[in-house]
């Protein structure tokens, strides 16, 4: 609990350090030296593709498990204030709350000085569509669905699986999420090979993409007391009509409920790689978007976050002082 919480607030000021190794670059380094290695075996046969895909996903899941584990049991093994500091360097690492912020804020900040393509450089740097032909509502708007649904990928899930089952069970998580992030797209390359990682993503974000969804409902309800730009209402219809509006089970649960509290528009047609996307909206079309929604997202973000590590604490303090 203590490494938990040390790891929350060590994200919250500082982030991801840029000038030391972060174990998510090698499981990366890792999916790529095997994509390539069992994509050439493969051939391009689909058979293969299927089989070699759910070899990666296995070798890399228990790499990480065995990895982790060795690591923070080696730690303790020595005394409980390495392992506890283990443990919360791991947690800060896992979660990406800062970092979300850090990187939407740029596209915040391009925006408020106009510098559109500056704008639309930042915003790649964090969404898989082409941002070139974006305008300025386009880049607004593609700013908050990653936050949107980044709440859940990036910060509430992993807090959620950290909380189940510590780092190692929080590792295993982002090792997921980065081979889906990697390899889970249909296309021609990845369509067969990816699936087995794509499918497993899907499973492990099924139960915390709804949760997730449930925390930025509530937290848009509190919200709502200080400023009316949120709304906790509409976060809670949207969400009921709008969560499946994606071709991922998941991404759309996060979305809608942004949409709805903040009562803006997202989704629609987009590109990627040169090809427009006819995706469906979320969302009623209620105020015009604006710069400030980026911000407005990260906030549901923040304090979603915080409503779900208070509700593994409270009750954990309560019982210590119970016994």
């Amino acid at each position: 609990m203590i490494a938990l919480v040390t790891g929350y607030l060590m994200d919250l000021l500082t982030g991801d350090p840029h000038n030391i190794p972060h174990p998510v670059t090698g499981i990366g380094k890792l999916i790529n030296l095997l994509t390539g290695h069992y994509k050439k075996k493969a051939e391009g046969e689909t058979g293969r593709e299927l089989r070699y895909g759910r070899l990666m996903v296995f070798i890399v899941c228990t790499f990480v498990v065995m990895s982790t584990t060795l690591v923070i049991a080696g730690c303790y093994k020595i005394n409980i204030i390495p392992g506890m500091i283990a443990e919360s360097i791991l947690t800060c690492y896992i979660l990406a709350a800062r970092s979300l912020y850090t990187e939407s804020i740029k596209v915040y900040n391009a925006i408020k000085l106009r510098d559109i393509e500056k704008a639309r450089y930042d915003l790649s740097m964090i969404v898989g569509r082409d941002t070139g032909r974006l305008n300025e509502d386009g880049i607004i708007r593609a700013g908050v669905e990653t936050v949107a649904e980044n709440t859940s990928d990036g910060v509430l899930a992993p807090l959620l699986f950290l909380i189940i089952g510590g780092p190692v069970a929080g590792m295993l998580y982002k090792a997921v999420n980065t081979m889906d992030s990697m390899v889970g797209y249909k296309n021609e390359k990845f369509l067969y090979f990816g699936r087995a990682a794509a499918k497993l993503d899907d499973a492990a974000n099924y139960v915390p993409s709804r949760i997730s969804a449930m925390y930025i409902i509530i937290s848009a309800y509190i919200l709502r007391l200080f400023s009316k730009a949120y709304d906790g209402g509409s976060a809670y219809r949207i969400w009921r009509r709008d969560r499946y509006n994606h071709t991922s089970p998941n991404s759309a649960q996060t979305e809608s409920a942004v949409a709805g509290a903040l009562n803006i528009r997202l989704g629609g047609p987009s590109y990627y790689e040169g090809i427009l996307v006819d995706k469906p909206f979320i969302g009623n079309d209620i105020r015009h978007i604006d710069v400030e929604d980026i911000k407005r997202s990260n906030l549901l973000m923040f304090i979603s976050e915080l409503l779900l590590l208070l509700s593994f604490m409270l009750p954990m303090v309560i019982l210590i002082i119970i016994v």
